[in-house]
């Protein structure tokens, strides 16, 4: 139970695939005009029947986005719940916009990096910083948001963009460190999300367009909760570095064959689909690396969201395939220790969700090398959503909007 939020129900972010069902069966019938119109409301963290919230659960793949997609279109027709499906795509068009230019995730590291060195010289900078994430800027909206954050873990989609605003065009702070702060206590944080969403408000994504805080806006949207005062009247695009060229896109790897064993990670837990029906799978481990996200590391709710949803996931592993399931340290060991539970399991092959552009891929890219000493391949499996989605998304989110009824039809999810 929370003090700041008395009527904050924290049933309702239980790391677990059977709690995320619950969730998504209890708001099924609200995915059609119900959500249209009321999607953009955030009536505050105990009152979030307007919208699914199953974020957390589909940030870490205990639910896919085809189950969400499923669920919506078995109640209504497509063209009923088509806000609800594409708000379920615009986190699959980031993901795939980042991975034709994951240089923009290493650009913001980089530039994440130089601002924290900055903050710790500039006491003018420090001292604004700590005011804003500790809810101390006296912009009341703002200031509700920021305790809301660390205490929950979570924000309305719409409070995010407000934020995210009002951070870089009233206070004026660096992008970089809002972004880094979202991405350290969001339980749904996303390398993809997080970064282009940010970019997206400040005039980045797409260049010379930005998103601007406005109090009538937030006033309506908020029930009247917030009278926010003195914010910006005017969002000219921030400084930052300008997207590179659409560049390679990676796939996965075949399915190998022979006996495999299986890693799960903060990418992918939906251990039951992630290899193909029948498949044998001889040792399954799984690791999480919460702290990687940040330099500051990983918020409370959302380290105990992700390793909650990774201890449930390998209990379900460890069901469907019949083995026994290792959780693997996060630290430095990684390596060392995974390629030795991979040698003492006998097997030739390790299978693991697909890691696109973010803080796991160079952990994965480092037990690869390790594994290959042994002989031991490493194989990425990639979901077929993102197989077919992906390529649509090189440019602005219309260029996958559009494809939306064909691809869900080419995956079996409508006709």
């Amino acid at each position: 139970m929370s003090d700041l939020f008395p009527g904050l129900d924290a049933v309702d972010f239980i790391p677990t695939r059977e709690a995320g069902l619950k969730r998504l069966k209890a708001f099924q019938s609200k995915m059609g005009r119900h959500y249209a119109a009321e999607r953009n409301a955030d009536y505050g963290p105990s009152q979030r029947t307007n919208v699914s919230a199953l974020s957390p659960w589909v940030r870490t793949r205990t639910l896919l986005e085809e189950e969400l997609v499923r669920a919506a279109i078995e109640r209504y027709a497509l063209s009923t719940v088509e806000k609800y499906v594409q708000e379920v795509c615009w986190r699959t068009y980031f993901k795939g916009w980042l991975e034709h230019r994951p240089g923009v995730w290493t650009a913001y590291r980089d530039a994440l990096d130089r601002q924290m060195k900055l903050k710790e010289r500039n006491t003018g900078l420090r001292t604004a910083y700590t005011e804003a994430i500790e809810g101390g800027t006296g912009i009341d909206c703002f200031d509700a948001w920021a305790r809301e954050l660390v205490q929950t873990g979570y924000l309305h989609n719409h409070a995010r963009m407000w934020f995210a605003s009002i951070w870089m065009f009233t206070l004026r702070l660096p992008m970089e460190l809002g972004a880094d702060f979202f991405l350290t206590h969001l339980m749904d944080g996303d390398a993809a999300s997080n970064t282009c969403s940010w970019r997206w408000v400040g005039g980045l994504h797409t260049p010379g367009k930005t998103y601007l805080a406005r109090p009538s806006n937030i006033q309506k949207y908020t029930d009247g909760r917030f009278d926010a005062q003195g914010l910006a009247c005017e969002a000219p695009p921030i400084e930052g570095f300008d997207n590179p060229p659409i560049g390679y896109l990676l796939g996965g790897d075949p399915w190998p064959t022979g006996n495999i064993a299986m890693l799960l990670t903060e990418e992918d837990m939906n251990a039951e689909t992630l290899c193909p029906p029948g498949a044998t799978v001889k040792a399954v481990a799984g690791v999480t690396f919460a702290n990687d996200r940040s330099p500051n590391g990983a918020g409370s709710k959302a380290k105990a969201f992700v390793e909650g949803a990774m201890d449930d996931a390998l209990v379900r592993a460890s069901r469907a395939y019949g083995v026994s399931a290792s959780l693997l340290p996060s630290d430095d060991a990684f390596v060392s220790v995974a390629v030795d539970w991979a040698c003492k399991s006998g097997l030739d092959t390790v299978v693991t969700g697909f890691a696109p552009t973010g803080w796991v891929r160079p952990r994965l890219d480092a037990l690869r090398a390790g594994l290959n000493h042994h002989n031991i391949s490493l194989v990425q499996l990639q979901r077929d959503w993102d197989q077919a989605y992906w390529p649509y998304s090189k440019k602005g989110f219309f260029g996958l909007k559009k494809k939306i009824p064909s691809v869900l039809s080419e995956l079996g999810l409508a006709v």
